[in-house]
């Protein structure tokens, strides 16, 4: 039995998130029917993280153990195949038996971006946020710096899965801009649910006056997440890196 790392790339829009659920398409579900059809197995896909509805991935890793002795390099061909356009096997990769592609994962890159611009651009619908008023990016990343470092990170999250802590490594958390695109990037040891977008939420509200960068330290202390920004919406957001042991997979 093989244990087989899949690269992967997808834009979220017309999927209720990853992972699989019973009454709704998701991309996990929609790989795993691929798999079943291409192997002729009963396929069962682990991905690296849940992104939710309407979430995009530019990278992605997911794993799955086959007897199928299709070869590597023939496998992301076949299953663009039986895909929709919207998602994209670019690798295939022999990984060890005790990998898992969330477990091994060291550590993860989520990018929200926003387009801060007075007109409204058809291009970017459910691609990133419309945001009319003009934002000091200079500001907002002194707000997003406010992330950085071990905390407890119940303030900036919604009510969903559950974990044993809600205790997260944030190893950077910038803006950028290049032209009218905003990029916040947030690298962490892990994310809780609505986590990036409740932290770009937060920033927004910085920037808005609603309270100073350096009141978010005593926000993310209360845990109280009505003291913290919005959950903007998911369209901007966007799995960009990960790291693994396993160098091949990193991207």
């Amino acid at each position: 039995m093989r244990n087989i790392a899949l690269k992967l790339m997808y834009n979220g829009t017309a999927y209720h998130g990853w992972q699989v659920q019973k009454n709704a398409v998701t991309v996990c579900g929609t790989l795993e029917k691929a798999l079943g059809e291409i192997t002729g197995e009963r396929v069962h896909l682990t991905g690296c993280g849940r992104t939710d509805a309407g979430v995009h991935a530019e990278y992605y890793v997911a794993n799955f153990r086959t007897e199928s002795r299709i070869p590597l390099d023939r496998l992301p061909f076949a299953i663009n195949t039986h895909t929709p356009e919207d998602i994209a096997v670019r690798e295939a990769l022999e990984v060890e038996e005790g990998f898992n592609a969330i477990g091994s994962c060291l550590k993860k890159e989520y990018t929200y971006r926003i387009y801060n611009s007075r007109f409204k651009n058809p291009f970017y619908v459910n691609r990133v946020y419309f945001y009319p008023k003009r934002l000091d990016e200079e500001f907002l990343n002194r707000a997003a710096h406010m992330f950085v470092g071990t905390h407890d990170f119940r303030a900036v999250r919604s009510v969903g899965t559950e974990t044993k802590t809600t205790v997260r490594t944030i190893y950077w958390c910038d803006v950028t801009r290049n032209g009218d695109l905003l990029e916040l990037k947030v690298c962490a040891n892990g994310f809780l649910y609505n986590m990036v977008r409740a932290i770009t939420g937060t920033v927004l509200y910085a920037a808005e006056g609603k309270f100073l960068p350096e009141d978010i330290p005593a926000i993310l202390e209360s845990g109280d997440r009505t003291l913290a920004g919005p959950t903007v919406p998911p369209g901007g957001l966007y799995l960009t890196r990960l790291w693994y042991e396993d160098e091949r997979l990193n991207g």
